[in-house]
């Protein structure tokens, strides 16, 4: 689904709720873009399309109030655990040098 985008970096579920219609998604982060893939209703964990796809130095932050973010002019909500996989997505590509060191750079 993901074409020649090279290795996934980040994933998270995120929910849009606006004018482009209700749904769940998974937000994917990889070398070259950001794709924000809409899922099955009952399945979130089933990417069934892609919905949007971004440059990669797309910035996903700031984090807004809510766990809230703003992809192009789609508002994404997301819990509250994935607001370290949003920075650091961030942070790879506009602040590289604040990444911890890759624990096990072996895998």
């Amino acid at each position: 689904m993901l074409g020649d985008q090279g290795e996934i970096h980040y994933v998270f579920p995120a929910f849009s709720e606006g004018s482009a219609g209700t749904g769940n998604f998974l937000i994917v982060v990889t070398g070259t873009a950001i794709s924000v893939l809409a899922t099955r209703t009952l399945r979130i964990d089933r990417p069934v399309s892609v919905f949007a796809e971004f440059p990669r130095h797309t910035r996903l932050g700031p984090i807004l109030p809510g766990n809230v973010l703003e992809l192009g002019s789609i508002v994404f909500e997301f819990d509250e655990e994935y607001a370290a996989v949003v920075s650091a997505a961030d942070a790879e590509i506009f602040a590289p040098e604040i990444l911890p060191a890759d624990p096990l750079p072996e895998l």
